[in-house]
């Protein structure tokens, strides 16, 4: 039977495990005016949830970062330390499949107290910072220009053409097909001459370098019989019910976006200790200063799987997580329950559309409501390389307005080189953006001190900031701190609408606005509109 423990503002719901309790619900009706974000990063662009919106976390994060957890712009949160399906229907909040305790806690009075009452008590911040590198200069990443074909020569070209273009040094990362295959820790000597050499390079440039890993071991591989051989791979239960991990032979073979592979147990400390011995061997052998972990994402680790300590496909995430801790200079795609952590978090990658630009302001402020504070908007011009494909030309205004769309968040990344893709003119524009970013890097390197030490976002929504000002459902602009509003022309238009809160502003070309105020404006290619809040009456 369920049991719930009411003390003081909090209700607690202990859940049954067995499958029959697991259909239970807890019923959480909605407020009048109530607003609800949390779940999943990829999918903050439909927050606030309106009803028909229902998602199951159980093995499903949305490619990106998740925690479960939701939070209401009533002060309200809701907390599991295992997933749960949540549904929004009829003004009603329905949570089921919960495997654990259910926190319903409603001490806070609006989105800012929710999120802190939740972080204090479940993911408090650990007062360290990945390395400030990754937001202090912009990041440039391999990907998009090289994709598969990643080679010693394209790389240090790539490097050098950023120096003579005129843009800064800072992180660059060398992206995925480096090695033989997978699970080899050895650059690949067909496209690397001399890879120790290359890094060296790369840092008298003055860059620091990261490379990506991944949790897969190739198949039918001298590494995969090894650690096949040592049990440090999830197995197949073969569809023999009560097989054990102890007896299991057939390693779990994963279907992901390369193809079929094998995966790490990281449940098994041994395990853990292998890859960890590896990644040093990369730094110590070629230099190296840190590591993107890509993939590791809930639903690559079936339910059905065995390994070394039981774990859900989500913990399983999380532990692939846990990796990066050891490294300042890290990135991840796919999160689960690691907030308050210092761990950069990059949002899934996106297309090249306008549709797809639009997204990055909500994904980013809502990863911050679930703890991911040292955050990465996806590559300026999108990351999703299928998109790329075909494209004689890219849409320039884009790639530039994109560029200005990431250029106050707590970190900007390029990959599609802008040299080569943009004219004179939108060039010149992209590098506007970069030096309003060096502008404003004391500020938001104060703002990324502070996170690490209070876990309050860096990027915050308007709501966030401005509680019960109408401005919930604002997805085109942020608050840069508790200072600046930001707001990025997202469409083709020239014309953009901008919601000033109540308050005193100015605007970045010096002009004073009393707010709260809408304002409709033409903005120029080059500009990004930023209000510095001069007092809050």
């Amino acid at each position: 039977m369920m049991k719930i423990f009411i003390t003081g503002l909090f209700l607690v719901v202990m859940a049954s495990l067995t499958d029959a309790k697991l259909a239970a619900q807890t019923v959480v009706p909605v407020k009048d005016g109530e607003k609800w974000y949390g779940g999943a990063v990829n999918d903050a662009h439909l927050m606030p949830f309106k009803d028909g919106y229902s998602l199951d976390m159980n093995g499903d994060t949305r490619g990106n970062q998740a925690a479960p957890l939701l939070v209401s712009s009533k002060g309200r949160f809701i907390w599991s330390e295992e997933p749960f399906k949540f549904t929004f229907d009829k003004n009603r909040l329905s949570i089921s499949h919960s495997k654990s305790i259910l926190v319903i806690d409603s001490a806070g009075k609006n989105l800012r107290e929710a999120f802190s009452n939740a972080s204090k008590r479940f993911f408090p911040s650990k007062n360290k910072l990945p390395d400030t590198l990754l937001l202090s200069r912009p990041q440039y990443n391999t990907w998009i220009e090289l994709v598969y074909n990643q080679n010693q020569k394209d790389i240090l070209s790539y490097a050098r053409a950023i120096i003579d273009q005129g843009f800064p040094p800072g992180v660059i990362m060398i992206d995925d097909n480096w090695a033989d295959y997978y699970g080899r820790f050895d650059f690949r000597s067909d496209r690397f001459s001399n890879a120790a050499a290359m890094v060296d390079t790369l840092h008298h440039l003055g860059f620091k370098v990261m490379l990506w890993m991944s949790p897969f071991v190739s198949p039918d591989t001298e590494v995969f019989r090894e650690l096949l051989a040592k049990k440090f791979l999830l197995f197949d239960n073969e569809g023999e019910a009560g097989k054990t991990w102890e007896k299991a032979e057939k390693p779990a073979l994963i279907s992901w976006w390369n193809g079929f592979s094998a995966v790490l147990d990281f449940t098994n400390p041994d395990a853990k200790t292998w890859f960890r011995s590896r990644l040093d061997h990369m730094v110590n052998t070629y230099h190296l200063d840190g590591f993107k972990f890509d993939a590791g994402d809930a639903d690559f680790y079936p339910s059905s799987s065995l390994s070394f300590k039981k774990a859900s496909p989500n913990e399983h995430s999380r532990l692939w997580g846990e990796m990066g801790l050891y490294y300042p200079l890290n990135e991840y795609r796919a999160m689960w329950k690691m907030g308050g952590e210092p761990l950069v978090q990059r949002l899934r990658d996106k297309k090249h559309n306008w549709e797809d630009l639009q997204k990055l302001i909500p994904h980013l402020t809502t990863a911050g409501l679930l703890g991911y504070q040292f955050s990465c908007p996806d590559m300026i011009g999108g990351g999703e390389y299928g998109s790329f494909i075909g494209k004689d030309k890219l849409d320039e205004q884009l790639v530039v307005r994109s560029a200005q769309c990431s250029a106050l968040m707590p970190m900007m990344q390029f990959s599609a080189a802008p040299w080569r893709v943009l004219s004179k003119e939108n060039l010149s524009a992209i590098k506007k953006a970069v030096d309003i970013r060096a502008k404003y890097t004391p500020y938001i390197l104060q703002l990324a001190k502070q996170s690490a030490s209070t876990g309050e976002p860096i990027a915050r929504s308007m709501e966030y900031e401005f509680p019960n000002q109408g401005l919930a459902d604002v997805k085109g602009q942020f608050m840069l701190g508790s200072k600046y509003l930001v707001a990025p022309v997202l469409t083709s238009s020239l014309v953009k609408t901008i919601y000033l809160p109540k308050g005193s502003w100015r605007d970045d070309l010096g002009k004073k606005i009393k707010g709260p105020a809408i304002l409709t404006t033409e903005v120029a290619p080059d500009r990004l509109p930023v209000f510095e809040l001069l007092n809050r009456n």
